[in-house]
């Protein structure tokens, strides 16, 4: 039995499932998660010594590769200082600033602890400022596990009040009308039914929950368009795309300027951390300086903002990183699709930037319905040879390939020649 079968095998009888989130679970893909021991640059190295190129990133946030030499010296420096103190620090002020310079639409900004934490007070402020209840979210684009976020999908243009887990009332997810990605007109539908009770629509900007699926041409100019209309906010979950698809996130790569937008890890070089921020009009309303509560024992906890700092500083300053990274990343998701091509197969490859995702199904793939068509059961056989190749893939076919500016393209390469041993086995 293997250092991590030993583990998972004793993790069981303590932590539910064995693990601490159930992205980490393996049980769909039919292995035992590998307990990872150390990570630098482009890999991670497990409990049993096997390193593996890794195309999960933490989740994202290593955009720059593991352990980065001035993260990390950033990092001790904090912790030689306290590693918690509760109260303000100059560093939060630093991290506001520096955000509010980058990303246009963010004219303040408040730490929290997570994406889902981000994306819960976002919510709220919405509904504070425009004094409506009722939110629109999409069919397959996840916010985090609030209960008002936890809503099915369901086949219809619009489900309303269905809890998508057990120990979620009803009552929490009433005002929660999910709409399908991309399209437009299943949007106005709610708009219509809903008239002047739509607080917020929120929208991952690229969809990176049910595998990658990109944005139509006009659809995020169509959200925009109908949240003024409607007098309603338009919220940005940027907890995957902020700081990736470019410098200013989503908004920046597509030019759109959302009324609120919520972050993730990566602005705390992947510690736990998140924020949200947005127009001054709105966030003013978030106490103590308005009637919006929303509090964090530990929000900005100043070794996770030592990291991001960090780590943010090095984007800004590096001016062709994202040209870079998502010139290897074009190569890289187009040689998939061109090797899955000449192997006879109508599979389809999804990607932006150094976001993508393969799809066991023909395309296009451009919804949540037409990602669960995907072949779950392939899925595990691409997996497995992966990870057997020392490949480290998210154990999901709903999760998405996250490269690394620490990634080269001969590692790049390496992988495709992997990727297509693989399509010549199946």
């Amino acid at each position: 039995m293997s250092r991590s079968e030993t583990l998972f095998t004793e993790a069981v009888e303590r932590i539910p499932g064995g693990v601490n989130s159930p992205v980490r679970a393996f049980g769909s893909v039919g292995e035992t998660p590998r307990f990872i021991a150390s990570a630098k640059g482009a890999y991670m190295t497990d409990a049993d010594g096997q390193t593996y190129l890794d195309f999960v990133g933490s989740w994202g946030p290593m955009i720059l590769g593991h352990n980065h030499p001035k993260v990390l010296a950033d990092v001790l420096e904090a912790c030689q200082e306290g590693l918690s103190f509760g109260a303000a620090t100059e560093r939060e002020v630093e991290m506001a600033e520096l955000i509010c310079s980058i990303v246009p639409s963010i004219e303040m900004v408040r730490m929290v602890n997570s994406g889902t934490e981000a994306v819960m007070s976002a919510v709220r402020a919405a509904r504070g400022f425009t004094g409506r209840n009722k939110i629109i979210k999409f069919a397959g684009c996840y916010h985090g596990h609030s209960d008002a976020m936890l809503v099915k999908a369901g086949s219809g243009v619009m489900t309303a009040g269905i809890p998508d887990s057990a120990g979620v009332p009803a009552g929490c997810t009433q005002d929660t009308l999910t709409a399908v990605y991309n399209d437009l007109d299943s949007v106005q539908a709610i708009f219509d039914e809903f008239q002047g009770e739509i607080a917020a629509v929120i929208v991952e900007p690229v969809a990176a929950n049910m595998g990658v699926v990109l944005p139509k041409k006009g659809f995020l100019e169509g959200l925009r368009k109908l949240c003024t209309d409607n007098g309603s906010l338009l919220i940005f979950d940027e907890v995957i795309t902020g700081f990736r698809l470019s410098l200013s996130g989503a908004q920046g790569y597509f030019g759109i300027e959302p009324d609120l937008t919520t972050f993730g890890k990566i602005i705390g070089g992947g510690m736990p951390v998140g924020a949200y921020g947005g127009r001054k009009d709105v966030m003013k309303l978030i106490a103590p300086s308005g009637p919006v509560y929303q509090a964090g024992t530990l929000s900005g906890n100043p070794v996770a903002m030592a990291a991001g700092l960090a780590q943010l500083k090095l984007l800004k300053e590096t001016p062709d990183f994202y040209e870079k990274l998502n010139h290897k990343a074009d190569a890289f998701f187009e040689g998939m699709q061109e090797a899955v091509k000449a192997a006879g197969k109508p599979w389809t490859v999804n990607h932006i930037g150094s976001l993508g995702s393969i799809f066991f199904a023909e395309g296009p793939v451009t919804n949540y319905a037409e990602a669960k068509t995907s072949d779950t059961k392939k899925f595990g056989e691409y997996f497995s040879y992966m990870m057997q190749n020392s490949i480290y893939l998210a154990p999901s076919q709903f999760e998405a390939m996250f490269l690394s500016g620490a990634m080269t393209e001969e590692e790049l390469v390496k992988t495709l020649d992997i990727f297509k041993a693989y399509l010549k086995q199946c």
